[in-house]
């Protein structure tokens, strides 16, 4: 699960399944910028502040958090956190410096650190539900597969929150590690109609059913993929496992022929060689 998601990450074809960094500083509390929409309860905590009537401390923060942003998205995680260490000594009660925070010690696989963070940036901004999308990705990470679910339930129950795909996508990918087949494919066909485009989505979709040997709806989703700019030697071996499993050697042979050329050294290409289809 976790190999595929970041060489899309680092290829930088779709937005994190964290929430809160691609967006800048303006936007680290969600999805998008302020995409649980409106004002809420818990944005009202938060205190927006405008250029004018910024504290100091606070502008010492969000200048320190900007420059952690960066560094995060540069792939620079300790530089990040110094910077992020920074932003908390100018303003403690900066809730997106502890989201960022969680997220660093997420990368780093400090989980206990990780959740410590999250649960100091929703103590100022409760029931935030791109907090909540982060903190159960982090759940999942850990294997509390039903901490997890209750959180990604609990961020999308919030009727305002626009980053829903990416939720569902979540925790789509962590009822499929829970083995939850059947819930997986509606979380992940819910998130596939907001975001067709989404090459993760449209992966472990087809992936799930084939292994539940829905064959010619497996076709249609990996087929799609493979036609797209996202199709890479994980994507092309499962569409060869789909057509095999169908019985269509045309199609397989020229997905396999794409995969010898455009991936030579890749592991997909070998196990292609050796006919090893139930691998």
């Amino acid at each position: 699960m976790v190999g595929l998601v970041e060489r899309w990450q680092r290829m930088g074809r779709f937005a994190l399944l964290a929430c809160g960094v691609a967006a800048g500083v303006a936007g680290l509390s969600g999805c998008a910028n302020n995409s649980a929409g409106g004002t809420s309860a818990s944005q009202a905590n938060a205190a927006v502040f405008t250029p004018s009537d910024e504290p100091e401390a606070r502008r010492r923060a969000r200048i320190r958090l900007e420059l952690a942003t960066n560094y995060f998205e540069n792939g620079q995680t300790t530089v990040a956190l110094d910077e992020v260490k920074q932003a908390l000594v100018a303003d403690p009660t900066y809730s997106d410096a502890f989201n960022l925070r969680g997220l660093i010690y997420l990368r780093l696989n400090e989980f206990g650190q990780a959740e410590e963070s999250f649960r100091r940036a929703l103590g100022l901004r409760a029931n935030d539900p791109n907090l909540l999308h982060n903190l159960g990705w982090l759940q999942c990470q850990q294997r509390k597969y039903a901490e997890a679910d209750q959180s990604f339930v609990t961020a999308l129950a919030n009727p305002a929150y626009t980053a829903r795909g990416k939720t569902l996508m979540a925790r789509g990918l962590c009822q499929v590690e829970a083995g939850q087949t059947a819930e997986a494919e509606q979380s992940l066909l819910k998130a596939y109609e907001l975001d067709a485009s989404n090459p993760v989505v449209g992966y472990h979709l087809s992936n799930l059913l084939m292994r539940r040997n829905e064959l010619t709806r497996a076709q249609f989703y990996i087929r799609r993929l493979n036609n797209s700019e996202f199709s890479n030697a994980e994507t092309l071996w499962l569409g060869i496992k789909v057509e095999h499993g169908l019985g269509d050697t045309v199609a397989m042979r020229q997905l396999g022929d794409q995969l010898r050329r455009r991936f030579p050294e890749a592991r997909e290409t070998g196990a292609y060689q050796r006919g090893a289809f139930n691998e």
